[in-house]
Parts: structure tokens; sequence; C-alpha cells
């Protein structure tokens, strides 16, 4: 394990949050065996410079803000970049009912004008459809739905 993948590493991690799995990936693009990648996981691990559930709520912070994606699809992605359920389970605690509750109604609401559907099951049904699609629980979805 040389300086320079440690470098190399760090940098990788100081840009942005990175989940172990990402790491890993990017050590094993650059050509490490197995034995060497782990090491470097663990002295990042030590240093600080990786931290899984510091990522997890980033991320899922993130993806809540900027993308308005509900918890089904956070959950989801976090799963495949392997993170812990431990750690995605705290991650989608740190979002706030209430502003999840308002981002739904406002993709809701956006989506409710871009239809111009005039049948309103099928206009309900094809809205309900891109809100699940972007991870809100159904039934959730359906309850605001039904009180529009």
């Amino acid at each position: 394990m040389t300086a320079e993948i440690l470098n190399k590493a760090r940098k990788y991690c100081t840009y942005q949050e990175r989940s172990q799995q990402e790491l890993r990936d990017k050590l094993y693009e650059l050509g490490l065996y197995k034995k060497d990648v782990e090491q470097v996981i663990a002295a990042m691990v030590e240093e600080g410079y990786l931290n899984e559930e510091r990522f997890a709520i980033a991320y899922a912070g993130g993806k809540f803000r900027v993308k308005q994606w509900g918890k089904v699809k956070i959950k989801l992605a976090l799963k495949q970049k392997r993170v812990s359920d431990y750690c995605v389970k705290k991650a989608l605690a740190q979002i706030p009912d209430k502003d999840y509750e308002d981002a739904l109604q406002k993709v809701i609401a956006a989506q409710s004008k871009k239809i111009t559907e005039k049948n309103i099951l099928k206009k309900n049904y094809k809205i309900a459809q891109y809100v699940i699609g972007k991870g809100f629980e159904p039934d959730l979805v359906w309850d605001v739905i039904t009180n529009i």
C-alpha cells in the first residue's frame, strides 16, 4: 500500500461523501488487490475520511431535497451502495415528517398541472404512478390524492 494510493483515496473521499463500496470500486479500478483495498478502506475509516453513517445521511438528505425522491427510492439507492440497514434507518429518520408530506403534496400538485387527462380516475392513476415512481409510499400517495 503506497502513499500515492492513500493520497488518491483521500482526494476521492474529500471531494464528496463516499460509501465504502464506492471507494472499494474505485480502488479496484486502480488495479489494487483485495487485501490492499481493505487496508486502504480501514485507513480511510480510521482517519475519518470515510464514514458510512455520515454518507447515508448526506445522500438521503440530498436526494430528498434536490431530486424530491421518496423514502422508498432513497432506501433502494442506499441498499445498492451496500450501506448497512442501521445507517439507512438513521438516514431516513433524518428527513422530517412535515417536510416529507409537504414535498409529497408539492410533487403531486406539480404533476397534476402537467397531466391533461379529462377523466379524473385516469388522471389520478397517472399522477399516482409518477409519484410512486419517485419513491413515495403508495398508501401515502393515494391518501393525499383522494383528499385533494
